[in-house]
């Protein structure tokens, strides 16, 4: 079973380090361009991908997005950032604004902050009763179950960072003009929370990790592994058995670019077929 305690004696024993500024931004080139190439072949393959982001606050959930999205094709997905239900989407089914954000063919739809909303700050702060959200897990199941059956590949990630570092990234952000805003009130209400939080979290491991959609666990702690993390497991979970491969060149676009253009294709053996360097 998945839980807190565990990711906490994992973080210790597992978690990467990338001290040089120039490792890191040659790792990120290199992962981002491998993440260019699933997305397209998820459009020439018409395929889809929900991908969602949990965490605890201030985890670094905003700045791993913005680093697997900076590269990609914006045309190809959407990051939606969910927060409380609009006017429009009370008194519906919590699932029903998700439905509403399910990624077209060819595309990928990011949520930061999910339906799992429902078994976590919807169940700490008694936004819903204990029948609801009991039964939300075997609801998201069938939900994900629902998805995964009609071609949908679902990813789920979850930032783990510590209750001390977290607490320095508050103060940073309360220190920064530039990032004051990140921190709000109910960042510091949800801290005073947080052994609650680790029981509906172990609870939505446990009821949730699914052979079909299982849970990605992000060792948070330092931002640069995390994102590299965070870009390896997307490219591995979207590339496990689908063809990366660039489709075949189109032999009548070819023709039309001889006749009107006067160029033709590079023979294969030396066409370059958008690999990026190791890292």
């Amino acid at each position: 079973m998945l839980t807190n305690r565990a990711l906490s004696v994992k973080a210790a024993h597992e978690h990467g380090f990338i001290e040089d500024k120039k490792q890191y931004k040659k790792q990120l080139k290199y992962w981002q361009k491998k993440l260019q190439h699933v997305q397209q072949a998820y459009y020439h393959q018409n395929r889809r991908a929900l991908i969602v982001f949990e965490g605890w606050d201030a985890a670094g959930k905003g700045g791993a997005i913005r680093r697997v999205t900076e590269r990609l094709d914006p045309r190809g997905f959407t990051v939606y950032p969910i927060a409380r239900p609009k006017d429009d989407e009370q008194g519906r089914h919590y699932l029903y604004r998700f439905y509403t954000k399910l990624p077209a063919p060819g595309t990928m739809t990011i949520l930061d902050r999910s339906y799992y909303g429902r078994v976590l700050v919807e169940r700490i702060e008694g936004l819903a009763s204990t029948r609801e959200w009991q039964r939300a897990y075997q609801e998201i199941n069938e939900l994900e179950r629902l998805l995964i059956d009609d071609g949908v590949r679902v990813i789920k990630l979850f930032m783990h960072i510590s209750e001390q570092e977290q607490l320095k990234r508050f103060i940073e952000r309360l220190h920064n003009p530039h990032k004051r805003w990140k921190l709000t009130e109910e960042d510091i209400r949800n801290r005073g929370k947080r052994e609650d939080y680790e029981h509906a979290i172990d609870a939505m491991f446990s009821r949730t990790d699914t052979v079909q959609a299982p849970w990605h666990l992000i060792l948070a702690e330092r931002k640069w592994f995390a994102r590299i993390k965070v870009l390896k497991t997307l490219v591995k979970a979207l590339s496990d058995g689908v063809d990366i491969t660039p489709p075949p060149i189109d032999t009548q676009l070819v023709a039309l670019a001889e006749e009107k253009l006067g160029i033709s294709a590079p023979p294969l053996s030396s066409s370059r077929q958008g690999g990026a360097e190791s890292p």
